[in-house]
């Protein structure tokens, strides 16, 4: 899943690619806002923690990821 993390007073979105599924994805944002002093720890598919102060949250957005085509393809 392709999860788009909005921070305040950031012009950047931070976007991770997670194997988890969106309903994981959405009890671990649910329970980071639950107090401004949690953080919300997301795991990428790579293994890389990326980690964001619930009280700097400003949106989520959780969409399938993109499946980009490599190389070439001819038709005729």
């Amino acid at each position: 899943m392709e999860v788009k993390i909005g921070v305040t007073d950031t012009g950047r979105e931070l976007l991770v690619n997670s194997p988890a599924s969106p309903e994981e994805i959405e009890a671990q944002i649910s329970d980071a806002l639950k107090a401004t002093s949690n953080t919300l720890v997301l795991v990428d598919d790579k293994g890389r923690r990326v980690i964001v102060p619930s009280a700097r949250i400003a949106y989520v957005e959780i969409a399938p990821a993109d499946t980009r085509r490599v190389g070439f393809s001819f038709s005729g």
